[in-house]
């Protein structure tokens, strides 16, 4: 499997630079600044530290590679083999996540938004958060809590991802049939294999999962530990 990745990445890297921002114009709001870059690019340019990100940048790394930028109150850490876009989000940056895996750390609940397929995380509170989306597919995601307390948004549909936990967010078609028996019954023990936490409105099913993701989560840039650093 991990050999596949290479190449497919690596495809959807070419995709997404050919395709330019996705309003189709050019950059336009200065949204951040680059912080940390390995084998990594903004678009068809190699990303190096003190770059401007503008809104509707394409950030991508290597399978060897991570890029950091610092975005007003938030952090962005794009590992390896990942790709996402950053644009200003009503005035407030954000990012969208197409490949791999991204860590976000904020200063306040409206500091930043990460987005991938039809979720939206954000922190719930103005406490120091960071939290770590891993895009699986266009109808997974695996998401965990590092610090503090995430929420996740589907059409409209809103669950909480406290402190510590890290779950299977699976993303199915509003038609989707109710999930298993216990879905939506309130607390449950959150090891491997652990009921679903809820059906939002039959929209997406969140799915604890075992410690495995949460040492996963915590190997990220020290530099998330403290968002609101200069």
């Amino acid at each position: 499997m991990q050999g596949l990745r290479a190449p497919l990445a690596t495809l959807l890297f070419v995709g997404l630079s050919a395709s330019g921002t996705l309003a189709g114009g050019k950059p336009s709001a200065s949204l951040g600044t680059i912080l940390t870059a390995e084998n990594a690019r903004v678009g068809d340019s190699k990303a190096e530290v003190g770059t401007t990100v503008y809104s509707g940048d394409h950030l991508f790394t290597d399978r060897q590679g991570s890029v950091q930028i610092r975005a007003g109150a938030a952090r962005l850490l794009l590992q390896s083999a990942s790709a996402a876009v950053v644009n200003d989000d009503g005035g407030a940056p954000s990012a969208k996540l197409f490949l791999g895996t991204a860590t976000f750390s904020t200063g306040n609940a409206k500091a930043f938004t990460l987005y991938a397929s039809r979720a939206a995380i954000r922190a719930q509170s103005d406490a120091p958060t960071i939290g770590q989306v891993t895009y699986i597919s266009e109808k997974e995601l695996l998401v965990v809590s590092k610090r503090g307390t995430l929420t996740i948004t589907v059409d409209g549909d809103t669950q909480v991802i406290e402190e510590g936990a890290a779950y299977r967010v699976v993303l199915e078609p509003p038609a989707m049939a109710q999930g298993p028996e216990g879905a939506g019954s309130g607390k449950h023990d959150k090891g491997m294999g652990g009921p679903p936490l809820k059906a939002g409105r039959s929209y997406f099913l969140v799915v604890a999962v075992g410690i495995t993701a949460l040492i996963t989560a915590f190997a990220v840039s020290e530099a998330l530990e403290s968002p609101s650093r200069p």
